[in-house]
């Protein structure tokens, strides 16, 4: 009679657990990557309408506010000072005026990183800033100029 083999021998089962452990060593990077851009752009999301709420505060001779309701003479720009993906200070000189959104939580690649939205006084527009890697900017319109 015959032997019929049950099973896999020792060896196709290291070359299984191999391939597995090289393709897990690419993946692993790269989801890191799309979690970090992720972050990113979903603080952009929160930071982004304060450009508009600031913009008309101004317009109605009012000064930007984070808190809502705001106090006499000023006007809430529609985002929170905390937020789930960001804490966002507004400094306000005059007709200029900077927004700064930190990154809170997220992967090692972007907590902490600041975007700093900064209006000019005599054109209205805004230019961005970040301490971002290039890599999360350079993908994202806001930053360049939007």
């Amino acid at each position: 009679m015959k032997k019929v083999q049950q099973g896999f021998t020792l060896i196709e089962l290291m070359i299984v657990v191999a391939i597995i452990g090289i393709l897990a060593a690419v993946a692993i990077p790269a989801y890191q990557d799309y979690v970090a851009k992720s972050k990113w752009a979903a603080a952009l999301a929160e930071v982004a309408p304060a450009k508009t709420g600031f913009d008309l505060a101004l317009n109605d001779g009012l000064t930007p506010s984070l808190t809502n309701p705001p106090a006499a003479g000023e006007a809430f720009v529609g985002v929170q000072a905390a937020n789930s993906n960001t804490n966002i200070v507004i400094t306000t000189p005059t007709n200029a005026g900077v927004i700064t959104a930190t990154i809170v939580g997220g992967p090692a690649t972007v907590a902490g990183t600041t975007i700093t939205l900064t209006r000019t006084e005599a054109t209205g527009q805004w230019t961005c800033t970040a301490t971002a890697l290039q890599r999360f900017i350079g993908r994202t319109e806001i930053c360049r100029g939007a």
